[in-house]
């Protein structure tokens, strides 16, 4: 990799002066210009065709892209990831979610240990767990069968799972329902348990060191809800909990037999792990042959990713297009618009993986950034989107780049709905890319004053994916392809995506804090003056005074 500051660098500053050359460029030129742009600015792999001709790009400005991945090395940064490289150089740590979903026989070492084979024997062991808890195998303290799975975590260990399982619902075991726990607050447990019968509720509690606080509290609720409900019996929590951790001491501790305990590695970061263990309830919940496919698929694109050339790459060409609005054109957000309701928890899924990832100031080197990383990325499923927030993106002052995700099937014909959906994905890109002119509204015989008001000044840049039917191996692809685009935007950066030390200082004043709220004697707070008052209101409010 390049040793010259990002900035400073040839490739950037060629970026630079292109920019000046085409940013007052708009896209109805660029196709005027070029009658086979939406066939020539398209790239497709394994099954996701990416369609990003109405970005405001020429084939010399991808060319000055595609020159500054080779300059910041991002060949030999992915070469290293899949060679597992400590690449995580903050912790120490190899980056290797790619060897979770790496076939039997492949070969992936780590400080001399082939991992492949220990990924395998985890997933054959959370197989067999969730065949019994489907085939009603595995019953509970009383003999119920299982009729409620709750998977309680936070972070990666919640949003993965939720995400999977609502995208893959169609695929699940309907005669289990199943719930997600994370949040601290008492509502979200409560809601989650209400009107449940703990004989026939299994909890999962995802926690890798098993002192989690936001998780910890939840689970002991949990438990104290099951002893509660299965008379004081403390035998009765092996039959209705699992864990999914490396502390066998503190799962032991807490009432759970260890050996229905699934491990997973330091080498995954949490927002990289729902197709570890993790991901035990969605394999519960779908099956592992389905579980299996899913795994294929991001199999499928990082391979893709891995060995297909920058000018094809999908998630290379979307990483470096992202790069390009944030760093020459200002943008500060992205907007995920998946027009599939079974990926609602998609855009929610992706600000943990992208804003975790991405959301640095500092370089690999330790010095601070002199340009912007990671975007904030946000969305909803369309329609309902176009009806709250695309006015904004439509005619407000902020340039806010588009993912539009498509299928070509629906898993639920009904009539013309899925028509009419795929419409709206069309018309929306093409609505944002070419806009209406002030002579069309007129044309349209529209008032003069009401004019201004109805221009679309389009050159508003999106991409469209597009894939056949939401399914295990799609959602794998489609997955793995968003983090790799986070990889590409963390190479051309030289930022570390793989540590997330900014989640720390916040829990730790948060433990101080604890005690003091508690506190039956008014505590000597000696924060600022903010915090002291707002303590002080709490600690009247809580008790109704």
């Amino acid at each position: 990799m390049s040793t010259t500051s990002l900035t400073q660098s040839p490739a950037w500053k060629a970026l630079q002066d292109h920019h000046r050359e085409i940013s007052g460029m708009h896209l109805r030129d660029l196709f005027a210009a070029d009658p086979r742009r939406g066939e020539e600015f398209t790239a497709e792999a394994d099954g996701l065709f990416l369609d990003y001709s109405k970005n405001r790009v020429t084939a010399e400005t991808m060319r000055l892209l595609f020159a500054l991945a080779e300059e910041r090395g991002l060949r030999g940064r992915i070469d290293a990831m899949f060679r597992g490289d400590k690449i995580n150089i903050t912790e120490g740590r190899a980056v290797l979610h790619v060897a979770l979903r790496a076939p039997k026989g492949a070969s992936i070492v780590v400080d001399g240990k082939d991992v492949v084979p220990e990924v395998h024997e985890v997933l054959d062991k959370m197989a067999a767990f969730a065949d019994r808890v489907r085939s009603g195998a595995w019953l509970g303290h009383t003999g119920e069968k299982i009729r409620n799975v709750i998977n309680i975590g936070i972070g990666g260990s919640d949003l993965g799972p939720v995400m999977a399982y609502e995208a893959l619902k169609f695929y699940s075991d309907r005669s289990i329902r199943f719930q997600f726990v994370s949040n601290v607050d008492s509502d979200d447990f409560a809601e989650a348990t209400r009107g449940l019968d703990p004989a026939e509720t299994l909890f999962i509690i995802s926690s890798k060191t098993f002192t989690t606080l936001e998780t910890m509290t939840n689970a002991h609720s949990a438990r104290e809800w099951v002893l509660a409900g299965l008379g004081g019996d403390e035998a009765a929590i092996a039959k209705h909990f699992v864990a999914v951790s490396t502390n066998a001491e503190k799962v032991s501790e807490f009432g759970i037999d260890t050996a229905n305990m699934f491990g997973f590695w330091d080498w995954v970061g949490g927002r990289y792990s729902m197709d570890s263990a993790i991901g035990l309830s969605t394999m519960v919940a779908i099956g592992p042959d389905n579980f299996r496919e899913m795994l294929a698929g991001f199999h499928d694109m990082d391979e893709h990713f891995r060995t297909a050339p920058a000018e094809k790459n999908l998630p290379v060409i979307m990483g470096l297009l992202s790069v390009w609005y944030d760093d020459f054109f200002g943008a500060q957000t992205v907007a995920v618009l998946p027009y599939e309701q079974y990926l609602k928890r998609f855009p929610a899924y992706l600000q943990q993986l992208t804003m975790e990832s991405n959301g640095k100031s500092i370089t690999l080197d330790g010095h601070h950034v002199d340009y912007n990383t990671g975007a904030v990325y946000w969305g909803e499923p369309g329609t309902n989107g176009q009806h709250s927030f695309y006015q904004l993106i439509h005619q407000g002052t902020r340039l806010i780049p588009c993912d539009f995700i498509g299928f070509g099937r629906t898993l639920n014909p009904l009539g013309r709905h899925h028509d009419i959906l795929m419409a709206n994905v069309f018309a929306q890109a093409e609505a944002l890319a070419f806009g209406k002119t002030a002579e069309q509204v007129r044309a349209e015989g529209t008032p003069e004053a009401l004019v201004p008001h109805r221009v679309f000044e389009g050159n508003r840049p999106s991409n469209v994916l597009l894939a056949e039917v939401i399914d295990p191996r799609t959602l794998g692809r489609l997955v793995a392809l968003y983090e790799h685009i986070v990889f590409t935007q963390g190479a051309v950066w030289n930022i570390n995506s793989f540590d997330q030390w900014g989640v720390e200082l916040g829990k730790v004043l948060a433990q101080r804090i604890i005690p003091e709220l508690e506190s039956k004697e008014a505590p000597d707070l000696k924060h600022d003056s903010s915090t002291n008052a707002l303590i002080t209101r709490y600690r009247k409010l809580r008790v109704g005074g």
